[in-house]
Order: C-alpha cells, then sequence, then structure tokens
C-alpha cells in the first residue's frame, strides 16, 4: 500500500551526502512546486516504493518520534556500518527478528530523524 515517502531534511547538501555514503547511491536533486527535493533512485517499477528527501518547511520537520520507515538491504551489517562515517548515529546494530523475518537495525540521520534498515541475512 505505500507507495511513496518524504524524509524532512534541514540542510540538503548534507542529507543528500549522508544517504549516498550510507546507500552507496546517487540522489538526484529537483525543485517542485517550491520545495527542494532530493529523489532517492527509481527503477519505476510497478509495486516498488521510492521517496524523495525533502526540506524542511511549514509542514516537514525531522523526527526521532514520526512514522518509522525501513530501507530494505541486502544485509542490514553493510549500511549501518557506514552511518557514523556518513554523520549519523547508530541506536541499534543488525539484531535478528527471527528467522522468518530477518533482521533489523536503526539509525539517526544527519538531520534528526529515526530510520530504519531491514534484511533477510
Amino acid at each position: 500500500m505505500v507507495t511513496w515517502f518524504e524524509i524532512p531534511v534541514i540542510d540538503m547538501d548534507r542529507a543528500k551526502s549522508f544517504y549516498e555514503k550510507v546507500f552507496e547511491i546517487e540522489i538526484a536533486i529537483h525543485k517542485v512546486e517550491g520545495l527542494q527535493m532530493g529523489w532517492f533512485p527509481n527503477k519505476n517499477v510497478t509495486g516498488e516504493v521510492t521517496g524523495s528527501l525533502i526540506l524542511a518547511g511549514d509542514h516537514y520537520k525531522p523526527s526521532e518520534d514520526g512514522v518509522m520507515i525501513y530501507f530494505s538491504c541486502s544485509d542490514v551489517a553493510n549500511e549501518i556500518s557506514r552511518v557514523e562515517d556518513a554523520g549519523g548515529k547508530v541506536l541499534s546494530k543488525k539484531t535478528q527478528i527471527s528467522e522468518e523475518h530477518g533482521y533489523m537495525a536503526y539509525f539517526v540521520d544527519s538531520e534528526g530523524n529515526r530510520i530504519s534498515l531491514h534484511s533477510l541475512r
């Protein structure tokens, strides 16, 4: 049911750099109706979720208390190992949820948002 997410950021360049380092991806910056956005890579595949960084404003404020987003990874140990070097803070290292449901880890990004990772191994 989820099709899009937006992660509020205070400093677009810092946040862009953080997510590019953690996930080893490139984020494209766009302006949409006056909002500065950093789009995550999109494969344009039906059923796959993607989203954007969005510069904070009246309706967008970074928070550790809001909705939790889980990024899918082949092994969360890879991405969580890059969080601190990229300017974030690890809150939970790789932890097994169950044999059936795999592993998770979570962190605070460079902007103050709580974000999670998930993998089956």
